[in-house]
């Protein structure tokens, strides 16, 4: 299928700053995005006003609502997400009533009329969860079969976050995905988690990892001859600011509660190329590897979280929509991707690579 261009609903301004969903879903429009990846809190924070508040019942009228939003500006939700702290729990009866959740969350798909879930890799404490990679195969071989049995089909896609607690690297995300071994269960490449952990380090103060060249050189170099294209579901291409002093305690974005790496990834993520703005990661190398080393083709989101998304300004959703888009140009034309047509300037979608 040729590659369109997606962001995250929340990237275009967090609904509780005071920018509602249909204002940021028209900029997505108008822009020329094609796709948006569902944040659950959307669902939420609709169904907390419906009459009755947060049950069950209106947050699948929620989605439904939400669904028939995209439908009307011909926006596709590529997804829900995300279910996260699934895989590995050490309390068994909690996995139990994450299985229930997960159930509900096949009806939110199919309200929001998408078939895909992301789960991203569990970054509970390391004392609720078991370090056993055959176990946490088990639960989420358990996931993809509950969805097998669904009608249409649920797919997952599972990503690996480099501040998770067992499995930060994509490496570890693609062994599990290998594992997992089902047809609709497969792997998220996200630009930002993949240089976040090997490359970067926000709490040092020279924000790199030692041998941190190296050690992406060679990420990528093992991505592009063991991964199968076929099961990459989804690519997030994002950058990331470089921080002017190590993210630590006293730091203005330092949470006792977060791992460094979770709390720059909240604050100073950065759209493609943007280096006036500080971005510094090697994004541009992991995108050649994915696009043209693997032959990516498929949705391609703009997952930025940032900062200035609390900003209740109005001006924001309209500055981050406008940014991914000449983003997503500088994409298109780094990579050498073949444009397939422009509906709505300045998005655009691709087929391929030129050559």
């Amino acid at each position: 299928m040729p590659c369109k261009l997606a962001i995250t609903s929340i990237s275009l301004g967090r609904c509780f700053a005071g920018h509602p969903l249909s204002r940021r879903l028209d900029l997505a429009r108008s822009y020329g995005y094609h796709g948006i990846e569902m944040f659950y809190e959307e669902i939420v924070h609709i169904a907390q006003q419906l009459p009755g508040g947060l049950t069950q019942a209106n947050q699948l009228e929620a989605a439904r609502i939400i669904g028939g939003m995209c439908r009307k500006r011909r926006l596709t939700i590529l997804c829900l997400q995300p279910f996260w702290h699934f895989e590995g729990l050490l309390d068994r009866q909690e996995h139990d009533k994450r299985l229930v959740e997960l159930s509900f969350w096949f009806q939110l798909a199919k309200a929001l009329d998408t078939n895909m879930v992301q789960i991203p890799s569990n970054f509970l404490p390391a004392s609720r969860l078991l370090n056993d990679t055959a176990l946490v195969v088990a639960d989420l071989r358990k996931a993809a079969n509950m969805g097998l049995r669904e009608r249409p089909p649920i797919r997952f896609v599972y990503e690996a976050l480099c501040w998770g607690t067992h499995c930060d690297v994509w490496e570890k995300s693609w062994e599990i995905v290998r594992a997992v071994d089902r047809p609709n269960f497969g792997l998220c490449l996200d630009t930002f988690n993949i240089a976040g952990r090997i490359y970067a380090d926000p709490a040092a103060p020279t924000a790199r990892t030692p041998d941190c060249r190296e050690a992406i050189q060679k990420s990528l170099k093992r991505l592009t001859s063991t991964v199968d294209v076929r099961k990459v579901f989804g690519v997030q291409i994002v950058d990331a600011e470089r921080l002017a002093k190590p993210l630590i305690q006293g730091h203005e974005f330092y949470d006792a509660e977060q791992p460094s790496r979770m709390s720059w990834s909240r604050n100073c993520r950065l759209f493609y190329g943007e280096k006036d703005r500080g971005a510094y990661l090697p994004v541009t190398e992991i995108s050649r590897a994915i696009f043209q080393g693997l032959g990516f083709e498929g949705w391609v989101s703009m997952e930025v979280f940032h900062r200035r998304m609390s900003d209740a300004d109005e001006s924001v959703p309209r500055e981050l929509a406008q940014r991914g888009a000449v983003a997503w140009e500088k994409l298109v034309r780094d990579m050498g991707l073949l444009v397939e047509g422009v509906d709505t300037a300045p998005g655009l979608k691709y087929a391929g690579r030129q050559g």
